[in-house]
């Protein structure tokens, strides 16, 4: 393992063509590299301080995920392995191994593919007020924590800025079509039960997760990350109890100690202190070992 954090990725020869909060992409031509900094982002803002391996952690273990799930739909990843990467990017080993995959180009569609298998976080909040979730009525006496008679898919848009907005499955198929809607809406819910079956195997509760879609010759594929600690709530299901907000692997650590602050949640968003990072990359590097009973290649 590594202290060291990658925080930006620079491949001189190598044409960058967008920086994301967590990932870089870079044209190979045919295909595209995505690479997995350090970076850490909560409440929409990036922090000045990376955690040790995250990117790592975050590209195999959607390397896994794509894998594992390939029999319900396929996706965009090609190589992973280093040995398996052209000669061009050999020079960048230091940057790449381990934390870069290269994938096929899709088409990516406008929409956040929510799903949620308990009751956390803004979907609580909205069930206490509304008794439903983005819209969806719920029968009475969920518990914070509790989970879902049957998983949801809650879809929501793709702000380029700003917060994303929920949406019903209507201004999905207003935006993609009816057909592919579904198509989205079933896929979305058969990937996070297969997972979350998995996961829960393994010690690991997914309470929620969020999936990107693309097209590829018009066929619906699973693109970006799929499953990670980034994009999914993991809760240790040793402990977990409804009622309360369970401990969790994800980023969630990472927030509550933001909010023990007295930051506004605007940028520029404040460094961790070097415990915080710490226990952060634990947690992350825990999620890892517990999904594919592997360490992590570095």
């Amino acid at each position: 393992m590594s202290n060291e954090v990658l925080l930006t990725c620079e491949l001189p020869g190598i044409r960058k063509i967008k920086s994301g909060k967590v990932r870089e992409i870079f044209d190979l031509g045919e295909t595209l590299l995505l690479v997995a900094t350090d970076r850490i982002s909560a409440f929409d803002c990036i922090l000045p301080t990376g955690i040790p391996d995250k990117g790592r952690v975050l590209n195999q273990i959607s390397a896994f995920w794509f894998e594992q799930t390939k029999h319900i739909l396929p996706n965009h990843c090609l190589a992973v392995a280093w040995q398996d990467f052209p000669a061009n990017l050999k020079p960048f080993e230091k940057q790449l191994r381990g934390r870069a995959m290269i994938v096929r180009k899709a088409q990516i569609l406008p929409v956040e593919s929510i799903v949620r298998g308990y009751l956390i976080g803004s979907g609580w909040k909205d069930y206490q007020k509304t008794g439903k979730v983005c819209g969806i009525q719920l029968r009475p006496g969920y518990r914070m924590a509790d989970k879902l008679d049957q998983a949801l898919f809650t879809p929501s848009t793709k702000a380029e800025a700003g917060h994303d907005e929920n949406i019903a499955f209507d201004e999905v198929a207003k935006l993609v079509g009816g057909e592919r809607a579904a198509q989205v809406r079933d896929a979305s819910l058969a990937l996070y039960t297969f997972a979350a079956d998995y996961a829960r195997k393994r010690g690991i509760i997914i309470a929620d997760t969020k999936f990107e879609f693309g097209t590829i010759s018009d066929r619906l594929t699973l693109a970006d990350e799929a499953l990670t600690p980034d994009s999914s709530r993991f809760w240790p299901a040793a402990t977990y109890a409804p009622g309360s907000s369970p401990a969790s692997f994800d980023k969630q650590f990472v927030r509550d100690y933001l909010e023990t602050l007295t930051w506004d949640k605007t940028p520029p968003a404040p460094p961790l202190p070097a415990e915080v990072a710490a226990k952060s990359r634990e947690k992350y590097l825990e999620a890892f070992r517990l999904l594919t009973g592997r360490e992590l290649e570095v």
